[in-house]
């Protein structure tokens, strides 16, 4: 199989420059080139792509994908490395879960708090003493 980079995207679901992006970051080999100058791609090319995109569902980083396909490219199984990749996002989920479910316990206190009438002319408005009281220390960026 010999594919331009439009129709591979369309099969992998990415675009164009999503391709060209992971070729300059080395996470997919440079293609070789068809007589016209297109980029052109083989059934390995294609693979390697949805192990990229399957790993990033997962949630692993760019750089964790790059040392995973070295490992393949060595003819290793990464399946030990993706272990303990997979356990540390696991360990991840389990913070960003446990932020959200605190989020969630504030955001429906202030919401049970708030009038939903105006405030008095002069008076502060309750929502802005909140946001102004919590919005100090913890960054969530």
């Amino acid at each position: 199989m010999v594919a331009t980079i439009s129709q591979v995207a369309s099969e992998v679901g990415v675009r164009p420059d999503t391709i060209r992006y992971y070729e300059r970051v080395g996470l997919l080999p440079s293609p070789d080139r068809s007589p016209n100058g297109y980029r052109a791609y083989g059934e390995e090319d294609v693979e390697r792509l949805r192990f990229i995109r399957g790993a990033q569902r997962f949630g692993l980083k760019l750089r964790d994908i790059r040392e995973l396909l070295a490992i393949r490219d060595r003819g290793v199984c990464p399946c030990g490395h993706t272990a303990e990749l997979v356990k540390k996002r696991l360990a991840d989920l389990d913070a960003q879960l446990a932020n959200l479910k605190r989020l969630r316990g504030e955001m429906a206190r202030l919401s049970e708090t708030l009038p939903s009438d105006k405030v008095g002319e002069g008076q502060p408005w309750p929502c802005d003493v909140q946001f102004i009281r919590t919005g100090g220390g913890e960054t969530n960026d």
